[in-house]
């Protein structure tokens, strides 16, 4: 049967619309962090959308090498943003995109044999990292808020209640609204508190009549990349946490699609996501990741069609090659995007959460794991003085709280749950009844 191209595309807008805040939101934070330029700011917004549909594209073309066919979209993680905040200011940008190229390289290295490894990244490790980085983004949204560290009106009541004010209306629209437009809520929101805030004076429009209709994307546009240890190490932990989160979705996928998945496919799969990465390295973009809110979309709709999320990664390409759609958002004030930071921040310690619901709280060891992983990243990212006096070598991997939270969750989960330790009172009694 013939597809309806109308239908196609209308479609294919709606995935674009469900993910686009979350695809915008990224760049604008670490941009905004990292305090880049109006120019600056909206070649990241604009590279990132282009780069959303080529790793889109990427995955949903099955081949040999890559590709699950699935109609899955893909955009840049959350997961990344705290650890590539923390990364631009202590080793500076290049050192973001040298630790994504590495991480994208060790996601293909990886791909074929990466289900072999899931066992040391189950729900207490996966949800212990996924909320430490939840936690220490809270800061950003907070100094968003305010107006912007080092704003001349930081703290004032119409920072505050601007950003309030979006948050308020984000929270209106997910109480009485449901499917589409609930999930568009953060996109309405940060529109709606704009146009507020320009109504007020607050908003400069200068960076869209100063941008280009039409531009091309330039490899290194920051510069060539910085190749560090710490950072690498921190994203690799962030690729492997969303390569499990991945996996996830890519079997969501195809349950919904009626389709089982052979251990080949899903290793096409992961290596379409280090291909992303990759490409967001060289194009000073993001890493990238399966977005799950399009899963749910496809739920809602019924339409399973690849035609759709081709339509939808042509559209993010589009998109992309237009910076003065790209400029659009940047615009958005720093205390309106903040109320919306606090709403997204605290979705991603809730889907930590959430991750751990499905662990064993009747396990001592479990809470054990959970307490000492969550306690150390907070404790580091509270107190990164705390391993000063230590050697240069052993600070990689103490110095950033995600990494000593990560690597903590992960070599506790070995000691009690890959290789449990058997006491020898416990050896002793069974030794004497199997005698």
């Amino acid at each position: 049967m013939r597809e309806n191209p109308l239908k196609i595309a209308s479609l294919g807008i709606q995935h674009v619309l469900a993910m686009y805040a979350g695809a915008v939101i990224v760049p604008l934070i670490v941009g905004g962090a990292l305090g880049l330029s109006g120019e600056g700011l909206t070649y990241l917004v604009s590279i990132d959308i282009l780069m959303c549909g080529i790793a889109t594209l990427l995955q949903v073309w099955k081949n040999r090498f890559f590709g699950i066919g699935l109609p899955v979209m893909l955009g840049c993680t959350f997961t990344a943003v705290g650890p590539m905040i923390a990364i631009g200011s202590d080793y500076g940008i290049s050192a973001i995109y040298g630790a994504i190229l590495a991480s994208g390289m060790f996601v293909l290295l990886i791909s074929s044999f990466f289900g072999k490894l899931v066992k040391f990244f189950p729900p207490v490790v996966t949800g212990s990292v996924v909320t430490i980085i939840g936690i220490t983004l809270i800061p950003v949204a907070m100094n968003n808020m305010a107006g912007g560290v080092g704003n001349h009106d930081f703290g004032s009541i119409t920072n505050i209640s601007l950003a309030f004010g979006t948050l308020l209306f984000i929270i209106i629209l997910f109480r009485f609204f449901t499917g589409f437009i609930r999930s568009i809520a953060i996109l309405l929101g940060l529109g709606a508190g704009t146009a507020t805030a320009a109504i007020l004076g607050k908003v400069n429009f200068s960076a869209v009549t100063e941008a280009s209709w039409f531009h091309i994307a330039e490899p290194f546009y920051f510069g060539m990349p910085t190749f560090e240890v710490t950072p690498i190490l921190t994203m690799i932990l962030v690729a492997a946490v969303s390569l499990v989160e991945s996996t996830g979705v890519y079997f969501a996928l195809g349950d919904i699609c009626d389709r089982k998945l052979s251990e080949k496919e899903i290793a096409a799969g992961y290596r379409a996501e280090g291909l992303a990465i990759l490409f967001g390295g060289i194009f000073n973009a993001f890493p990238y990741t399966t977005y799950s809110q399009n899963v749910g979309l496809i739920q809602l709709s019924g339409v399973k069609s690849r035609s759709v999320i081709y339509t939808a990664g042509g559209f993010l390409v589009l998109l992309g090659f237009m910076p003065k759609i790209g400029a659009m958002t940047t615009i958005i004030p720093s205390s309106v995007l903040g109320g919306a930071m606090v709403a997204m921040f605290g979705m991603v310690i809730s889907y930590g959460i959430k991750m751990l619901s499905k662990v064993d709280f009747a396990s001592q060891e479990n809470l054990l794991i959970i307490a000492c992983s969550v306690g150390m990243g907070l404790g580091v990212t509270a107190v990164p003085e705390l391993f000063a006096k230590l050697p240069e070598n052993v600070q990689i991997l103490t110095s950033n709280g995600i990494v000593a939270g990560s690597l903590t969750a992960i070599i506790l989960n070995v000691v009690f749950n890959v290789k449990p330790l058997k006491s020898p009172a416990v050896s002793a009694a069974k030794e004497q009844h199997a005698s």
